[in-house]
């Protein structure tokens, strides 16, 4: 099983205190993604060989890549509608036949909330992040922009308690 190189090494969602900048001013990168190992798959591979990239790594989406050019996504959403729901056999497919091909990007300056707004209107868990030039980035998840959620509201709860009780007062403060 082989994947395609995706230029960026694994990248985690920063959970560190926003200091003073609200959600929706965080850009993907760097504040939302960092340091990312993308998991890419070719249009030719086979479904049962995409989908075990997909467990080993505990992940729910790769990008499907010819050569550096972004072809499209292949996701669990993918696997159960266009795979298993059609009856198809996952080691004579290919994922150039089920995958979500063309699809929605957003740019690296793109804030949280952006890319929060599009999967929400558009019921999607996975977005790429690319540049102008279309070379692939990152991928920002709907886990990723949770932690990036909580992290403002738990900044938010502290910084009202601190001016409604003091600066010593916490839930998580010794008594």
């Amino acid at each position: 099983v082989a994947t395609a190189n995706c230029f960026a090494p694994r990248q985690e969602v920063s959970s560190q205190s926003m200091g003073g900048i609200g959600m929706p001013k965080r850009k993907l990168i760097p504040d939302v993604v960092k340091a990312q190992e993308l998991a890419c798959v070719n249009t030719a591979m086979t479904v049962r060989d995409a989908v075990k990239i997909m467990a080993e790594r505990r992940i729910g989406a790769v990008l499907v890549m010819d050569g550096g050019t972004l072809k499209g996504i292949f996701t669990e959403r993918d696997v159960s509608m266009r795979v298993v729901a059609m009856g198809r056999d996952p080691d004579a497919t290919v994922v150039a036949a089920v995958m979500t091909a063309g699809p929605d990007t957003l740019g690296p300056d793109a804030s949280a909330l952006e890319a929060l707004e599009m999967m929400e209107t558009h019921r999607y868990r996975h977005l790429p992040v690319v540049d102008g030039n279309g070379k692939v980035l990152g991928m920002v998840s709907i886990r990723d922009l949770f932690a990036v959620v909580r992290a403002h509201l738990e900044d938010e709860i502290k910084d009202r308690e601190a001016f409604m009780f003091g600066s010593s007062y916490s839930a998580g403060a010794p008594a």
